[in-house]
Formats: C-alpha cells, sequence, structure tokens
C-alpha cells in the first residue's frame, strides 16, 4: 500500500470509498435507484395532487357499458361515430379527439358487406343496392372534413411503413430534436381519407416505467425519421387554432451547456409554453379522478347530454367500459381508461400546473449527498456517533423538506430518497468502522494490560473502558512488594543471557500467580515486583487476594527450588535456594495514567506504597517470608496472621504494627496453627510483661511448633536482634 494511503485513518478510507461507491451508482442509476425516486415522486402526487379544474375544460366522452347496451358492441358502424362528431362540432366543441387509430375500413361499411353477401350467388339481386351506398368511411370523412378533429396515429418499431407527413408544422432552435425523442421505425396510420379529412393527427404512445405506472408521455416521437406531437399536444394545437408547434432545444438560446447536447428544454404551442425533460417527456401531474369529467357517448347520441358541457371544452373520445381492457396504471389509481391519461395531460397543458425534473437535478443531488456524507463521516470521527446521528437525521429532514417544497411550491422534483438512504448508509458504514476501531482498541487494551491484569479484569475493560480513566484517583488500594534475597549473589555466576532466563523463568510463575488472583503488575524492578489489587477494576476482596497471591507465591518458588535443585546436582554443581521476601499493606492512594501524553505508566503513588516497600524490606528484619500491614490483617481475618511488632516508615511518626501470613484460611483453622498461635500470644504477653524466665519458656515452647516462616523469627528474639 502506498505510504500516504497507509497514514490515513481507517475510518477515512472507508468513508471515501463509501462515498464513492454511492456516487457511483447514483450516476449508473440502475432500476433499483430510479425505482426509489419514482416511488418519492409517487408520493408527493398523492399527497398534494393536481387540482381539479371546476369548468372541467376537457370533457372525455366515453364508450361506456350504457353506450355499448343502447347501441351495440364495440366497433360500432363508423356512422354512428360520424353522427357522434357531427354533434359534438354542432355543440361547439373546441376540439374532438379520437384515442384510436382507425386503420382498416369498417367491417359494417356496405361495401364490405356486398363483398361477403356476393359469395351467394342466390342473394345477389336483393343486395345489388348496397354497392351504391356511401361507404361508413367516407361518412366518418365527411363528419371529420372541416371540423376541428384530430385522429391517433401509433408509433411502432415492428413496422417500417411510413406514415402520412404531419399536417402542422414543427419549427425547433437548437439541435435537431429527432436526436433526443423516442424513436419507432415504421407506424400504423388511419384510412387515408381519414387523415386527409382530419384537421391533426397525434401519436397515441405512451412510455410506462418498467414498473408499469404510466407517470410521463412523450410530447413527441420520431416515426418513420419524422417528428410527430403527442395526442393530447396535437389536441391543444387545433382546439387552440394553432398551426405550429415550436420547440427548443439544447443550444436553441445561443448558448452552449458547455457543449454538451442537454436535449429538449420546452416545447411551445401558441401562448402554451411546456416544460419537457431531455427526452421531449412531460412529467404527468395527475387530479384525481372525477366522474364530471366523463360524459357517456350515448346521452350525445341521444341528445340527452347539455350542451354547457360541450360548447368551448376539448373532447376526447375514447372506451372507459372496462370490457375493451384499455387501462392503464398511474401514481393515484391502479388502473384507469386510457383515454383519462390524454384527458389529464390535455388539462394540465390547459391549467400549466406542470411537473419538472430539472437538468441540474441529479447534479444538485449528487453535491447534496457528498457535502452532507463528507459532514457525517466527519462528525463521526471527530464528535462521535451520537453527533453524526443527529446531524445525519437534520439533514435527512433538510433534504426531504427541501425535495416537498420544491415540489409543492413550484413543481420541481428532487430525489429526497436516494440521498437520504446514502447518508445513512455512509452513517452506518462509517459507524460499523467505528466500531471495528473500537474492537481494536479494546484488543489493544486486552493486549497491553493483559500483560499486567488478569484476563478476567481485561475483559471487564475491554466492555467498560470508562473504568480506566485517564488521570487519576483516589481509591483504597492493597500493595504487594516482593524481592529476590541475595540477588546479587545469585547473578555473579551466571552470563547475562542465563541471567535474563533466569530472572524470566522466576517471574514467569509469579506474574501467572498475580494475574490469576485479580492483581495488577505495576513494575518489574531488576529482582523485584511490584504489583496492586483494586485497580483498575474494583475489588471488594483485594486484601484477600493479595494475600492468597502471595502465599501462592512462595508454593510457586518452592517448585522452582525444587526443580532448580534438581538441575544442579543433574549438573554436579552447587545448589543455591532461591529466597523472597514480600510485603503488603493497604491504604488510600492515587491510582491512574502516570506520565506524559506520550509515556505513561498505569500506577499507584501514596505514602501506601513506600509503607509497603519498608514492608518488604522488614522480612529480613523479622526472618518472616511475608510482613503484612495491619489494614490488610484486619480486612483479611480468615488468614493466619501472627502479630510481629511494629515498624516506623520513613518519613512516619507512628509505628505501625506488621504481621506474619503463614497460610491461607484452612491453615487458619487447624489444630497446628492454633498451637502456634497459642505459644505465640503466650510470648508476646510474657515479653510485653518483661518477666525474662516467662518469656524464655514462652520462647521455647513457639521454637518447639513454630512452622519454618517463624524459626527465624523467634531465633532473632532470642538473641535480642528484635527489640521487645
Amino acid at each position: 500500500m502506498n505510504a500516504g494511503l497507509s497514514r490515513l485513518p481507517l475510518a477515512l478510507l472507508i468513508s471515501v470509498a463509501l462515498l464513492a461507491a454511492c456516487l457511483a451508482l447514483r450516476i449508473a442509476d440502475p432500476e433499483p435507484v430510479a425505482r426509489l425516486r419514482l416511488s418519492a415522486f409517487d408520493t408527493y402526487l398523492r399527497a398534494a395532487p393536481r387540482q381539479v379544474d371546476p369548468s372541467f375544460p376537457v370533457r372525455i366522452v366515453a364508450i361506456d357499458e350504457a353506450s355499448l347496451a343502447a347501441v351495440g358492441q364495440w366497433p360500432w358502424p363508423r356512422t354512428r361515430l360520424a353522427d357522434l362528431v357531427s354533434k359534438l362540432v354542432s355543440a361547439g366543441a373546441a376540439s374532438v379527439t379520437f384515442d384510436m387509430v382507425f386503420a382498416e375500413p369498417d367491417r359494417l361499411s356496405p361495401e364490405v358487406l356486398l363483398r361477403t353477401l356476393m359469395d351467394d350467388a342466390g342473394q345477389a339481386a336483393a343486395i345489388a343496392s348496397l354497392g351504391r351506398l356511401s361507404s361508413n368511411d367516407a361518412r366518418l370523412a365527411a363528419a371529420i372534413d372541416g371540423a376541428p378533429v384530430v385522429l391517433g396515429v401509433a408509433g411502432n418499431s415492428n413496422v417500417t411503413s411510413k406514415i402520412a407527413p404531419y399536417p402542422g408544422a414543427v419549427s425547433f432552435a437548437g439541435d435537431d430534436p429527432l436526436m433526443f425523442v423516442h424513436s419507432f421505425a415504421g407506424g400504423v396510420q388511419n384510412l387515408p381519407n381519414l387523415t386527409k379529412a382530419a384537421r391533426g393527427i397525434g401519436a397515441v404512445n405512451w412510455l410506462p416505467s418498467s414498473d408499469q405506472v404510466l407517470r410521463r408521455i412523450p410530447l413527441l416521437v420520431s416515426i418513420g425519421g419524422a417528428v410527430y406531437p403527442s395526442l393530447a399536444l396535437e389536441a391543444l394545437r387545433v382546439g387552440t387554432k394553432q398551426s405550429t408547434i415550436f420547440i427548443k432545444s439544447s443550444g436553441g438560446s445561443g448558448v452552449e451547456a458547455l457543449g454538451q447536447k442537454t436535449g429538449i428544454e420546452s416545447i411551445r404551442v401558441g401562448e402554451t409554453v411546456l416544460p419537457s425533460d431531455g427526452r421531449g417527456e412531460l412529467w404527468l401531474k395527475f387530479a384525481p379522478g372525477d366522474p364530471r369529467r366523463t360524459i357517456s357517448a350515448l346521452s350525445v347520441l341521444d341528445g340527452t347530454v347539455k350542451s354547457g358541457d360541450i360548447k368551448s371544452r376539448h373532447i376526447i373520445i375514447g372506451a372507459t367500459a372496462t370490457g375493451l381492457l384499455d387501462l392503464r396504471a398511474t401514481p393515484l389509481e391502479p388502473a384507469v381508461p386510457g383515454v383519462e391519461i390524454h384527458a389529464q395531460a390535455l388539462e394540465q397543458m390547459l391549467a400549466g400546473d406542470h411537473l419538472l425534473r430539472p437538468a441540474y437535478a441529479t447534479g444538485a443531488e449528487i453535491a447534496f449527498l457528498i457535502v452532507i456524507g463528507a459532514l457525517v463521516a466527519w462528525l463521526i470521527e471527530r464528535s462521535g456517533a451520537v453527533v453524526a446521528a443527529i446531524a445525519g437525521l437534520v439533514s435527512i429532514a433538510f433534504i426531504i423538506l427541501l425535495s416537498w417544497l420544491a415540489y409543492s411550491r413550484a413543481g420541481l422534483l428532487f430525489d429526497p430518497v436516494y440521498p437520504s438512504l446514502s447518508v445513512a448508509l455512509l452513517y452506518f458504514g462509517v459507524s460499523l468502522t467505528s466500531f471495528i476501531k473500537s474492537e481494536i482498541q479494546r484488543a489493544e487494551i486486552r493486549s497491553a494490560f493483559g500483560h499486567y491484569v488478569a484476563a478476567p479484569l481485561v475483559e471487564e475493560l475491554a466492555r467498560n473502558r470508562d473504568k480506566l480513566k485517564l488521570g487519576g484517583e483516589t481509591r483504597e488500594i492493597t500493595l504487594l512488594f516482593a524481592d529476590v534475597r541475595g540477588f546479587s549473589k545469585i547473578s555473579e555466576g551466571l552470563r547475562a543471557d542465563e541471567l535474563i532466563r533466569f530472572v524470566n523463568r522466576l517471574f514467569t510463575p509469579l506474574t501467572d500467580v498475580i494475574l490469576g488472583h485479580n492483581g495488577t503488575i505495576d513494575k518489574f524492578m531488576g529482582d523485584a515486583v511490584m504489583a496492586f489489587w483494586n485497580a483498575p477494576v474494583h475489588d471488594a476482596n483485594h486484601a484477600s487476594n493479595a494475600c492468597r497471591a502471595a502465599l501462592a507465591m512462595l508454593d510457586r518458588l518452592a517448585a522452582l527450588n525444587d526443580a532448580l535443585k534438581a538441575e544442579a546436582v543433574a549438573a554436579g554443581v552447587p545448589f543455591m535456594p532461591v529466597r523472597m521476601g514480600i510485603g503488603l499493606n493497604t491504604g488510600e492512594c492515587v491510582v491512574g495514567n502516570v506520565g506524559s501524553p506520550q509515556r505513561f505508566d498505569y500506577s499507584v503513588l501514596g505514602d501506601v506504597v513506600n509503607v509497603a516497600a519498608r514492608f518488604e524490606e522488614a522480612t529480613k528484619t523479622f526472618g518472616a517470608r511475608i510482613v503484612v500491614g495491619e489494614r490488610t490483617a484486619a480486612q483479611a481475618p480468615q488468614f493466619a496472621f501472627l502479630e510481629l511488632g511494629s515498624v516506623t516508615p520513613r518519613g512516619k511518626d507512628r509505628p505501625e504494627n506488621v504481621f506474619a501470613l503463614l497460610g491461607d484460611e484452612i491453615y487458619a483453622a487447624s489444630e497446628a496453627f492454633l498451637d502456634v498461635r497459642n505459644a505465640h500470644v503466650a510470648f508476646l504477653a510474657a515479653r510485653q510483661g518483661g518477666e525474662p524466665r516467662r518469656t524464655e519458656e514462652a520462647l521455647a515452647a513457639c521454637m518447639r511448633v513454630a512452622p519454618e516462616d517463624m524459626v527465624t523469627y523467634y531465633r532473632n528474639c532470642a538473641s535480642e536482634k528484635i527489640a521487645t
């Protein structure tokens, strides 16, 4: 790895990686990401749909169930449709648009019936008169001719046949719109006489999203290399008596968008300007369905419709009967008739209440993601997960609010979902990094304190780092000092490497004993070790654990001496036993990290430390291997203690009583120890009473029952090396 990268914090590297992944995913915009965005827009639309114009400038003349029941099955004879057109035009409709394509001759036309019946020669004379009647298609063309009627055409990529030229005019500024619009190789058109009679033709195509929900319609399409308007856009042109559709594409304002061809910007018909995305699509801002928008075709045909419902209205004729299966899904409804999509699109054009996803939306969302994502990552690293979570939640709330305000106030569509999810992912990703980092720190604590503290205490420290306070705190501590007797003489006969191996061999089992009894090793000082209990983790039995550890250390030392003796005998060299003095003391200390920020030790400070060291030195005077202060003895009364006398520590005026620790609670309850204790108490009483003969007899009694640890003490008392 590059040396510069290796110095960067892990959280920063992961933050950058996650942020880059989120940005790459957003730029690639796969289907799941796009669907999230669309679901947010659907939610907004359901919360605040377009308001219905109560005047209903667009009306649907529906081929509904009632019409089918009265007129007959669909498709109707085109004479019926001609009658429908005539009545609508007579009632003053601004435009009449068919949401259908009349690509084949009417099967009910007289000439079609004639060809069918002519197969039966016996009926020829009876039906010859049919040939003199006008075709149904001609009668429909006659009704359409001169009227503001728009017919539908359908682009189809599976055919290559071209359709009739667009009867209106298309003018564009900037890049050719054919570069951007949805393209079809060919199309399906109406019969030539109908096409010639119609004032306009518009594409009925729509392109739903991958979830089959219709959210946009193409305002323009390319069929066979020519531009055609959508059915709703053509209805607008014809209904407002305009001749030309104006298209503004990238570069149309005389300013290049950094040399990029960003697509179609807007489409204008007369005074109506329609915002468009780059591909010439119009986002539909649906209004709730309203039955007042729909008029039954039957009411037009039988003359029962109110003239006011038709006059100056844009009429779209289409099927709404469920059996005709012309249904589409929208963000507001799971199934609506296709004709209503065209009607709603035309209503939206007339109302001017549009939705637009601006060209800069993606860039703005990406910029927000970069800024907020970087802020959250930085806050996690600098201020912790809680502050970062608050900042992230505030940021997510801000983008949702901003997105909603943009929709509700200006009709602009900004994606609130993906940036929010990305910030959340970044937060959880970096938090996971912090968690991993915390676990690494715990592992470091285990590794570092595992050399000094018992494994259960290390685990507790790892779970609760607050128990390892920086600085110091006052706490009652039990101290242990242990020193090897005659170490200088032992080391004289050893080489440097042999001396290191000997010291390690000596202190390894002693370390195991201390740690195994919940102790903390402060330091090794040559041939001595200092340890303490009740820090950094609380230990209610610190005095007892320290006493038990001291006894176990002597047991381990005895085992080591046995091994060394066997080795000396095998090597034919003199054996020199290793002896040790141990001092224990309990009292208030300051415990914590002592040193500088660059280098510190977890240690204890206070008079109790010095007194414990003085007790260890006192083992030489008293001849006992473990000398314990009175507070330690008082907190571990179940152990086998014998009072030795008093010691005045350096810098102290008051002497402190000290005790020899001879064994644990099992030995303390034994008859052997009871004999020793009774003899020892009698000896102390005689000595304090100043009775030499009685003292001598009591001392002799003590020597008869004394354990090995006390033999030297009684001998020193007999020789008056220990003052009374």
